[in-house]
């Protein structure tokens, strides 16, 4: 079955008040929906409370759901906008760094390299303005296409672009003021 057919379908069933179909969602978007939480707000906790606060919304909210794009981007949307509700007012600091990314068996300094460069890189998404860091976190962390980031935030396609250079530009300058080069990174 398509998935398209079963995203609407578990949709329908949540509408109707099935709780096993929230579950479901749950146990097939959760752990990229606590992802995206993380990412936006480098704090397991608060993101564990956002994903709570996203299915509640999602449960109380299924009959807005539109099928106008994929199912993944209209949750996406609601973990956005309760992660930067969350943060609001909030002062991120992180000292934790991103998961490892090297190789098996990669030497020692090169993986106090990659922790120290990773760290680096979320401190400067961090440092972002919310809007440009959903951005880049909606299409590089979460593999959105620009038209699906531009209905999961409600805005066009071009503030979509516009912030996605900016904040790739800024990100740019704060990493180049520590000595590493974007390119580095890729």
């Amino acid at each position: 079955m398509p998935p398209e057919k079963t995203d609407q379908q578990l949709v329908d069933r949540i509408r109707a008040g099935d709780e096993n179909a929230l579950q479901a969602l749950y146990e097939q978007y959760g752990p990229r929906l606590y992802a995206h939480a993380l990412h936006m707000t480098n704090d397991p906790a608060l993101a564990e409370d956002v994903l709570q606060e996203s299915l509640v919304a999602i449960w109380q909210g299924a009959h807005r759901y539109r099928q106008d794009g994929r199912l993944i981007a209209w949750l996406l949307g609601i973990v956005t906008h309760k992660a930067l509700n969350a943060m609001r007012g909030r002062i991120i600091d992180s000292e934790e760094s991103i998961a490892e990314w090297a190789a098996p068996g990669p030497l020692p300094d090169e993986i106090s390299i990659a922790r120290e460069r990773e760290a680096l890189l979320r401190a400067g998404l961090q440092r972002l303005p919310p809007e440009q860091r959903t951005v880049l976190e909606l299409v590089f962390y979460q593999g959105l296409p620009l038209q699906e980031v531009a209905q999961a935030c409600h805005i066009p396609v071009g503030t979509v672009k516009s912030r996605l250079n900016y904040a790739k530009a800024t990100l740019r300058g704060l990493l180049s003021r520590e000595g590493i080069r974007w390119e580095d990174l890729k």
